[in-house]
């Protein structure tokens, strides 16, 4: 492949991954606004997760459980497309060096794309472990621009008064402009080391998605398209199973006061050790999984979905 091609390919799953943000959101930002609002308080408030969306609704209505996504939004288009388009550079490169004695070119996708004419038992495909790595790699990477996204999201989620005007910030820029009056760069960054910790764990995320696309594309005769939503449905579930208690940790983290000129309270962990062990000490090893339920509902349709419209597009374009 020439320099040329292979610049010219690279841009698909940078440009393919905004189309995975925009149906992501969609499908799952009401299942995100339950989960953060039951990792970030205690039963006393919320008893479960219908109770919790009931209780959303009856009070905040519909709009309630939409409430900052205008952060996402933005940030997954950009999220996604950082995400996807290094995974898919992570690929090439980790298939042309480490994985590859031949030096062949590496597709985005989970088998190998040829530039000789050979028989499918002679093209060296990335392994699992491959993908897996080029995982971990992606979710360094994109943590850089999720940290301060996700950080916005969760401080306006956790905001329960349906009045503007009782609420700490009146909607994501504010909420940026007084983080960063009061805190510059690092409180606008705050949980940026739990995100990267949460992010490991792409490492069963895109692993396992190689490993289930295979077995579909060998062992079934579902299209590419029903390939793509079953992978990536199951692939997401593996990824929260092992991940969701640095996630929970991630969220008290990024919901804890930061105090100063904001006036929000006391902060109460200085560090992520703190946080898991309030966690333990709150709830017991129970409450690494409190608001398991509507992220697991969550995880399938909307990373199913996501991924549907990263193939497609990845497939689409020239």
């Amino acid at each position: 492949m020439t320099e040329k091609q292979e610049s010219h390919s690279n841009y698909k799953g940078f440009v393919a991954g905004v189309f995975s943000g925009i149906a992501k959101l969609s499908v799952g930002h009401p299942f995100d606004t339950i989960k953060v609002r039951l990792q970030t308080s205690n039963s006393a408030r919320f008893s479960g997760p219908l109770q919790c969306l009931l209780q959303t609704i009856r009070k905040e209505g519909v709009p309630g459980l939409y409430k900052g996504a205008t952060p996402p939004l933005v940030g997954w288009m950009f999220m996604d497309s950082i995400m996807l388009g290094s995974l898919t550079f992570y690929r090439r490169i980790l298939h042309e060096t480490l994985f590859n004695p031949h030096r062949m070119a590496a597709s985005p996708s989970s088998f190998a794309e040829r530039d000789l004419h050979l028989p499918d038992s002679k093209i060296h495909k990335l392994p699992t472990l491959g993908h897996a790595m080029a995982g971990v790699m992606a979710g360094a990477t994109v943590s850089f621009i999720a940290a301060p996204v996700e950080h916005i999201k969760a401080r306006l989620q956790i905001q329960y008064s349906s009045k503007k005007s009782e609420r700490l910030y009146k909607g994501p820029i504010d909420c940026v402009s007084k983080i960063y009056k009061y805190h510059g760069i690092p409180g606008v960054y705050h949980g940026l080391s739990a995100t990267l910790l949460f992010r490991s764990f792409f490492f069963f995320w895109w692993g396992s998605y190689d490993v289930f696309t295979r077995l579909l594309t060998e062992k079934t005769v579902l299209s590419t398209p029903a390939v793509n939503f079953w992978a990536g449905g199951l692939s997401a579930q593996v990824f929260w199973i092992t991940s969701y208690p640095s996630d929970v940790i991630k969220q008290r983290i990024m919901t804890d006061p930061l105090a100063g000129g904001l006036n929000d309270g006391a902060r109460r962990f200085p560090d992520w050790k703190t946080a898991a062990r309030t966690v333990y000490a709150e709830n017991g090893w129970r409450g690494y999984w409190r608001g398991f339920l509507p992220c697991f509902l969550r995880a399938f349709p909307a990373n199913a979905v996501a991924l549907v419209a990263f193939e497609g597009v990845m497939r689409a374009l020239p």
